[in-house]
Formats: structure tokens, sequence, C-alpha cells
């Protein structure tokens, strides 16, 4: 007796859109899961590179027996200039001995300013200062495949390579809509050249300048912003590493600020509103602190605590949040 055989039914239209739905669901919910496991490993690099500069500026400081400074105004302010940021200064101590040499950061003259212009060292045709470095890019930055830019101000036409990291001036401001004036320990407005923070961009000038020691820090080391983070496709003042004028900001304007109190978008060569701290994260920017600790500030800090935090010797009550 042979059985009949059984046949198999094939799926039906519905079973099938059944499955591509489901399908679809899947995808629709795994996307964002890896969106945000790529954010949270850019944030934790970015933060591993800030803990790596802080490193970097406290082994100089033992060194030296005080901070690195920025040279704004040695010479100039241009390409032709020696207008060295600090970030320079360190570059032996994240292990770029060989390019600090071939930028010659370290020759001084007697009052110590570099005696180096910034477009002089060149290795098989490229300037120093167009050398990108890791270490200063925050892969959360939609621009960090990027290496260098031509439209810095004072240097369009320079390839710069960019950092997306800078120092805090501090938080005493004269321009724009957010000026707090003369508070916090500020003996000026001018935030930009005499800060009431650990790094204005002119710390070196004139020379010997500001020779700030950690212990100059009387608010606390734990309590002190240091350095934080910046994007260079929201303003032209920031971005080259080298660069004095590129490598400071002002916490007097609020985190990831992208209006102006009138409502209007803030430009690119807006600095009177764009000299500050912004990030590709999600909802803050990461700093250093002078003690070399990395937080996440938030953007809804409240502003008078953000200022409070950068600021070294206001005498603020202030503790760093979580």
């Amino acid at each position: 007796m042979v059985l009949p055989r059984s046949r198999r039914s094939a799926f039906t239209l519905i079973e099938l859109l059944v499955v591509i739905a489901i399908i679809a669901i899947l995808i629709g919910l795994l996307v964002p899961a890896v969106q945000k496991v790529r954010e949270a490993a850019a944030r934790a690099q970015c933060q591993n590179n800030l803990k790596q500069i802080g490193l970097a500026v406290h082994t100089y400081h033992d060194s030296y027996r005080y901070l690195p400074q920025s040279y704004h105004g040695n010479g100039g302010v241009d390409a032709n200039s020696m207008s060295w940021s600090w970030i320079a200064q360190i570059l032996p101590y994240f292990e770029q001995q060989s390019l600090y040499n071939l930028a010659g950061v370290g020759l001084r003259g007697a009052n110590g300013a570099p005696l180096t212009k910034l477009n002089a060292g060149t290795a098989n045709g490229v300037l120093a200062i167009s050398t990108p470095l890791a270490t200063l890019r925050c892969p959360s930055d939609p621009d960090s495949g990027t290496p260098t830019f031509s439209d810095r101000t004072d240097f369009v036409g320079v390839a710069v390579a960019i950092s997306n990291y800078k120092g805090v001036a501090g938080a005493n401001w004269m321009w724009g809509d957010w000026t707090p004036g003369l508070q916090n320990g500020a003996s000026s407005q001018n935030g930009i050249d005499n800060g009431n923070g650990i790094y204005y961009r002119s710390t070196g000038m004139p020379a010997p300048g500001r020779k700030l020691r950690i212990t100059g820090v009387s608010d606390g080391s734990s309590n002190t912003l240091m350095v934080g983070e910046s994007l260079p496709s929201r303003s032209l003042f920031t971005g080259g590493w080298a660069i004095a004028n590129h490598s400071s900001g002002s916490c007097a304007l609020p985190p990831n600020l992208k209006l102006r109190k009138s409502g209007a978008a803030i430009a690119i060569d807006d600095w009177q509103h764009n000299y500050s701290f912004h990030s590709g994260h999600t909802g803050g920017v990461n700093f250093v602190y002078a003690d070399g600790s990395v937080r996440f500030i938030s953007d809804s800090i409240d502003i008078t605590v953000y200022r409070s935090l950068a600021t070294m010797n206001g005498g603020e009550a202030v503790t760093a949040p979580d």
C-alpha cells in the first residue's frame, strides 16, 4: 500500500507581510540601540582624551612648577607669529616629542616666550601645525573625519590641524547677551585676555606671564574646570591646537548655546556668543577639572553654578556636579 505524500504549504501573502513587519520592528528597535552604544563609546573615548590631556598638564606642572601657558599676541596673531597655545607646550607629555621638536615650541627667548613662528616647522612639506593628533579629537564631532581646516580666524588659507578641546578662561565677560561682569574674583570683564579662570588666551603674555601653580587655584582643584570640549563647526575662533586664540573659551556663556536672547541663531563668526564650549554629545559637554578628573556637564546646569565652577579664585561655595 502506497501512502500519499504530504505536501508542504507555502507562505501565504499575509504570513509574509507579518514576517516583514516583525523584521521592520526589530530593525527599528535595533538602530537606536546601536546608536546609543556608539555614542556611549564615543563619549568614553572623549573622556579618555581629556584624562590624557589632564595628565599631560599635571606632568608639565611637575616638571616646570607652573601650568603650561598660552602666548596670544607674541609677535602678532597669525601664522607668522609665535602665538603658541598651552596645548603646544604639553605635546611631549602625550607622546608627541617629535612634533614638539619639529614645531620648535621649546626654543625660547630670555623672557621665556617662544621664538619660533607657527608656520616654521615642516616635514615632507607639511607644517607642524597641520599635523592631526588623535588625542585631540572627539569622535562625536560630526567633523571628526576632517583633519584640518583652512578657514580659521587669522589663519585663512592655512591648513591647521583641529582640536576639540580648549582651556577654560573663566566666567568674566563683557560682550554679547551673557555678561556677568565683575564677579567671582574677576579684576576685569575682559575674559579673553584677563580671565578669572585657568586658561585665557594670553596667560604667558607679556612674558614671562602668569606662572600659575595648582596651589594657586584657591577654589579647589576638584571644583574648578580646566579644559572642555568645543566644535570647530560652531566657531571660527575654535580649532587649531597650536593657536592660542583657538585654545580657550568662556563659561560666561551657557554650554552648547545655539541662540541669542533675541532667538536668532549664532553665526560661526559671532565670537561674542560662540567663544564658549559645545560638543557633539547629547545633552552636555565633557570637562576635565584642575585635579585631572573628568565629568559630564549637562546643558541644563544652573548658569550661576557653571560660572562658579569656571573660576579659580572666586571663593564660591560650589561642589562639582556628579
